[in-house]
């Protein structure tokens, strides 16, 4: 029964092109530009009308106090564990409209299509729709998954600030999550299996022709602080020799970012600085302070560990070199994720019996799944993208390929639920 799953394709592309319509960003000549920051009037209005959508299927809804939305089509046996598929709809400032949002209302469209198809689960489906996937607004991603999967302190995510010094508690109940966050966590063995759809994010599927990844581990993220403190003064006045340049140091510490990441010889490790504060950022200003923000991540958490013990001990000979302080602060360290072999079996099963190409793959970006899976035996599943592109308006996966990964979640969850 399941092969014969009909997804309504014309339908989800128009429900991603309606959810694309919620965004604060302007207008871009490259592609569909979205943004659709977490708790903005657009974030608000997405949820509701993700709601109606599902609402009009006779799914029950639930939203919990940080946000999270659960949507379920119970089981004939609803005490057993649920399977549960989902992602996000955030959007990081100027971004595209598939990263996150094909988990979401591909989820949606594969509980649809079951339904239609006259399947009735054993096992409860759930969608669920994460809060603040994005670390835009508070500085931390996975904020609802983290929650729910009790990686994140309660108290410690309440007090998390945005750019205004609004707290996530105050942000929260003002958009009407109210309770405590420690109600969040979900029970052990509340999911006895999770998948998640998804865009690529990077080009190997679309380069070697293949619709299909099935991703067998989730890159394990770091995140980093560092101030780098110098002296500064009036750009004509300071004479060179006496210069503690803050941004010359910085320079040099991305670089090391760049050559110690490198010298690992290995694909699966990345790093990135995204983001340099300077201080006090006037043109005629020596700069006397930077804050750079600092991304690694690594399959392997020990190598990735070593990567930040060789940019120690460059930071040290900055230190002694160009006179200036340099503190370290850690943001987050997270452990890699490891698909499950069962989940991964069936994918692999499901596509072969179809006759659909598909490549076993690392996800070197990271997802909600990461903190799914301290909850449940966890997949996911790729679709390509135009060039490997995301968080960009150009970001494009193609109608079809996008059909053919919710078919196949379909079929899985289809799977899942009747064990």
């Amino acid at each position: 029964m399941t092969t014969q799953i009909q997804i309504d394709q014309d339908r989800l592309i128009n429900e991603l092109q309606t959810l694309a319509m919620f965004t604060d960003a302007e207008p871009s000549s490259d592609g569909t530009s979205v943004t659709r920051v977490v708790f903005s009037p657009d974030d608000l209005r997405a949820r509701t009308w993700l709601k109606k959508l599902a609402l009009a299927e006779g799914f029950s809804i639930r939203d919990d106090a940080v946000g999270n939305i659960f949507i379920r089509w119970p089981g004939t046996e609803p005490n057993l564990a649920a399977i549960a598929t989902g992602s996000h709809t955030d959007a990081i400032p100027h971004a595209g409209m598939y990263d996150g949002t094909v988990g979401v209302l591909g989820g949606l469209e594969a509980m649809r299509a079951l339904k239609h198809g006259g399947l009735r689960p054993r096992r409860s489906i759930e969608l669920v729709m994460f809060t603040s996937e994005e670390p835009t607004r508070f500085g931390i991603g996975c904020l609802g998954s983290r929650l729910l999967s009790g990686t994140l302190d309660p108290d410690r995510a309440d007090a998390l600030q945005d750019k205004d010094e609004a707290t996530l508690n105050t942000v929260r109940t003002a958009a009407g999550f109210a309770g405590p966050l420690s109600s969040v966590r979900v029970p052990p063995n509340h999911y006895q299996a999770w998948v998640e759809l998804h865009i690529e994010q990077g080009p190997l599927l679309e380069r070697e022709g293949i619709p299909i990844g099935i991703v067998t581990s989730i890159a394990a993220p770091a995140g980093y602080r560092f101030t780098i403190t110098g002296f500064g003064g009036h750009a004509g006045a300071l004479l060179m020799p006496d210069r503690k340049d803050a941004l010359c140091a910085a320079a040099e510490l991305i670089l090391s970012v760049e050559k110690n990441t490198l010298a690992t010889g290995a694909i699966d490790t990345v790093a990135t600085v995204g983001t340099c504060d300077v201080h006090p950022a006037a043109v005629n200003s020596v700069p006397s302070r930077v804050v750079l923000q600092l991304d690694i991540r690594d399959t392997d958490p020990n190598r990735r560990e070593a990567v930040m013990q060789a940019i120690r001990r460059d930071c040290e000979e900055l230190r002694q070199r160009r006179k200036v302080t340099i503190t370290e602060e850690l943001v987050n360290a997270d452990a890699p994720a490891h698909s499950s072999p069962h989940t991964v079996e069936l994918l692999e099963h499901i596509c072969r019996e179809q006759g659909i190409p598909y490549k076993k793959m690392v996800s070197r970006a990271y997802h909600d799944s990461l903190f799914m899976a301290k909850l449940a035996p966890i997949g996911m599943i790729f679709i390509p993208c135009r060039n490997g592109v995301s968080h960009r308006p150009d970001e494009f996966a193609r109608s079809e390929d996008i059909a053919l990964g919710t078919r196949v979640l379909a079929q899985v969850l289809a799977k899942l639920a009747s064990e």
